[in-house]
């Protein structure tokens, strides 16, 4: 008998595939602005000097390799839940919120998923058109009923009564996921009036917010980026976010994130973390402890979190500045009006609005990649080969 006889083989994840092309291509000049990770001006992914020294002092004095529990690292959780929330969080001071440490913001992503699939059977949940991709396949595979919402138009602008309009229709009780900033993969944020307008049809409809958290302190900074987070969490008494760690942190392959819940009061978030750890033991038994502990230990100290948080300004102002300077280098062809959103997205995605044949030219004439919708990865950039990349933008533009 022949077991896998009738396995089909499925197609690659077109972002890795991407990866393998670019490091398939000989060209000298490539640029790679498809897989979402910051880069510096040596076209490296650093590990940033705070999570180093953070590193060394662990490997010194740690003494133990034992499990970590179902939540995790238990300091990592509680200064996540303050970076998140704010030190001053009432929910926090109440004792009805904490976070769960998962490998990563997709852990937490399938966590989430799984809780609602297990204890809010019936309910769907509701993405932005477009979100990352990761999405829809994590929900549909936690066997969730998936919908959808305007975001950005045919326009590639950001439609907030669009959005608004179709989630005042949305099924009373359903979840709707919301990026808290950094717009995964458009670029396209909500002001501050748009995200008090999403309350209170929130409010109305009664619905359960899942914010992804994944870009804090890319967006305007730490404290900013964390603004409408902070504001569901003191409006609302039910909220369910993920936090990642892979961006602000650089700890991409440490596989370090949270899920946090915020519930009506002591009692019932313990309800809500007892089912958390039973779906989490099912999924990956405890996290891992490295990059937990590396986070726990910089967020702990005074001096490695000054130092982080210059790190990361310094990474946030490096791709601002990217932003302004694609959208000079575009200047000359005619184009900076035409790209002028470039300049306005924030974080390390933008929705360029080039077309899938431009993208395709892109990279087959000029060794550029990037993702077939024309998202790229401005964190990719290199700041010398701006004009390289305006030129040939204008070229499979005209």
């Amino acid at each position: 008998m022949r077991h896998f006889g009738q396995i089909a083989r499925v197609p690659g994840d077109p972002i890795l595939g991407l990866m393998e092309a670019f490091a398939a291509d000989a060209n000298p000049a490539k640029l790679d602005l498809g897989v979402g990770v910051y880069k510096d001006a040596r076209g490296l992914t650093p590990i940033p000097r705070a999570v180093k020294l953070a590193e060394q002092r662990l490997v010194e004095g740690e003494t133990s390799k034992s499990y970590i529990g179902g939540h995790g690292d238990a300091l990592f959780s509680a200064r996540l839940a303050e970076l998140v929330l704010g030190a001053a969080s009432p929910a926090l001071a109440e004792q009805r919120a904490a976070a769960s440490q998962t490998p990563g913001g997709t852990g937490a992503l399938r966590l989430a998923a799984d809780f609602i699939g297990h204890c809010l059977p019936g309910r769907g949940i509701w993405l932005s058109d477009p979100t990352w991709p990761i999405h829809e396949t994590l929900f549909a595979e936690a066997g969730l009923r998936v919908g959808h919402y305007p975001y950005v138009g045919a326009d590639n602008r950001l439609d907030v009564e669009a959005m608004l309009e179709t989630l005042g229709r949305l099924p009373q009780g359903d979840v709707v996921l919301l990026h808290a900033c950094c717009h995964n993969p458009t670029g396209f944020d909500l002001g501050q009036d748009d995200w008090q307008r999403v309350l209170e049809v929130v409010k109305a409809r009664e619905l359960l917010p899942l914010i992804d958290f994944a870009y804090q302190g890319f967006g305007d900074g730490l404290e900013q980026d964390a603004w409408a987070v902070r504001l569901f969490a003191e409006a609302l008494p039910e909220l369910l976010i993920t936090s990642s760690c892979s961006k602000n942190f650089g700890l991409y392959r440490e596989r370090t994130g949270a899920l946090l819940v915020c519930a009506a009061d002591t009692g019932k978030l313990q309800d809500v973390r007892s089912q958390l750890a039973s779906i989490a033991r099912n999924l990956w038994s405890t996290p891992p402890a490295h990059g937990a502990a590396v986070v726990a230990s910089i967020l702990d100290d005074d001096e490695l979190k000054a130092l982080w948080i210059d790190e990361l300004d310094a990474m946030r102002q490096r791709v601002a500045a990217l932003r302004q300077g694609l959208v000079e280098a575009l200047r000359p062809h005619g184009l900076a009006e035409r790209f002028a959103h470039i300049a306005v997205q924030r974080g390390m995605f933008s929705y360029t609005g080039l077309s899938p044949r431009q993208v395709q030219r892109l990279r087959e004439e000029y060794s550029v990649y990037m993702v077939g919708s024309g998202r790229a990865n401005v964190a990719g950039l290199d700041a010398q080969r701006l004009d390289q990349l305006a030129s040939a933008i204008a070229r499979v533009f005209s």
